[in-house]
């Protein structure tokens, strides 16, 4: 079948014309992936700025302090007694939960879902950015942190009612091989989660609160969030964007002992 030329002129066959818009899709697809690609390091470039900022100001707290600041400590009524007020005072952010979600505290490739609530004095909340408190420690444990948090959580059931061990600079004993703040994923090897890991406050204390809403996307969300990957500022200061593979998969000495401020794997830690 051919169709008429207008003036005599040779005509395309429809094969030809089914070959041209075939070629034309496919350009146009790969277009749209490249360009989908660009906006994606686009994002993943400015999350990174993001937590270059963070880690300038955890520069300057260690400076003014000699130590890390903590998790959180209830008995401090200072601007230090929640690790994103004492960076948000070193940067001289007015920090409390409406900016939270903003400004640097905002990873523009995340996205938050509508069921979640963030409010520090609640019972759940959802964050872009989350802090590496206690490494491979557990939560609920005497002297369990092996992150950046204080010792002892104050407040805790199984806890000594004593005054909080702040994680003083040369405990960290390789600042540039440590994690300290990155994008706000927890969980692995087979199940990652964006969001935050909290603690929640129940009716008679305090208990580990793992998924604060239910989210089967969460999994898919972490993974496209910077096509598979994290941003992640270092003690020292430094950015990288390693996989989540490694972060929450990769069991070697390598991968684990960057949780942790002792530099150990401390593969014991490890679910079973």
């Amino acid at each position: 079948m051919k169709l008429r030329a207008a003036h005599g002129g040779r005509a395309f066959s429809l094969i030809e014309l089914l070959v041209v818009i075939a070629i034309i899709a496919i350009l146009a697809a790969l277009l749209l992936v490249a360009i989908s690609q660009a906006k994606g390091r686009a994002l993943r470039i400015q999350c990174a700025n993001n937590l270059r900022q963070l880690g300038l100001a955890l520069q300057e707290f260690k400076a003014d302090h000699n130590y890390y600041p903590p998790f959180l400590d209830p008995s401090d009524h200072s601007e230090n007694r929640y690790w994103k007020n004492a960076l948000g005072y070193e940067m001289g952010i007015h920090t409390n939960t409406a900016y939270f979600p903003k400004g640097v505290w905002h990873c523009p490739a995340a996205h938050r879902p509508s069921n979640a609530i963030w409010n520090l004095h609640g019972e759940v909340g959802y964050d872009d950015y989350g802090y590496n408190a206690n490494g491979l420690g557990p939560w609920i444990s005497t002297n369990g942190s092996l992150g950046l948090a204080q010792h002892w959580l104050p407040g805790l059931p199984d806890n000594p009612p004593i005054p909080t061990a702040h994680v003083s600079e040369s405990e960290v004993v390789n600042p540039s091989e440590m994690f300290a703040v990155g994008d706000a994923f927890f969980g692995g090897p087979t199940i990652i989660e964006d969001g935050v890991n909290i603690l929640g406050r129940a009716s008679d204390g305090w208990v580990s609160s793992h998924r604060p809403f239910p989210d089967p996307d969460s999994t898919q969300r972490s993974y496209a969030r910077h096509q598979g990957m994290a941003n992640v500022v270092f003690c020292d200061g430094h950015v990288e964007s390693p996989t989540l593979q490694y972060l929450f998969v990769d069991t070697s000495d390598e991968a684990l002992s960057r949780w942790n401020r002792d530099h150990q794997p401390h593969r014991e830690k490890l679910s079973p």
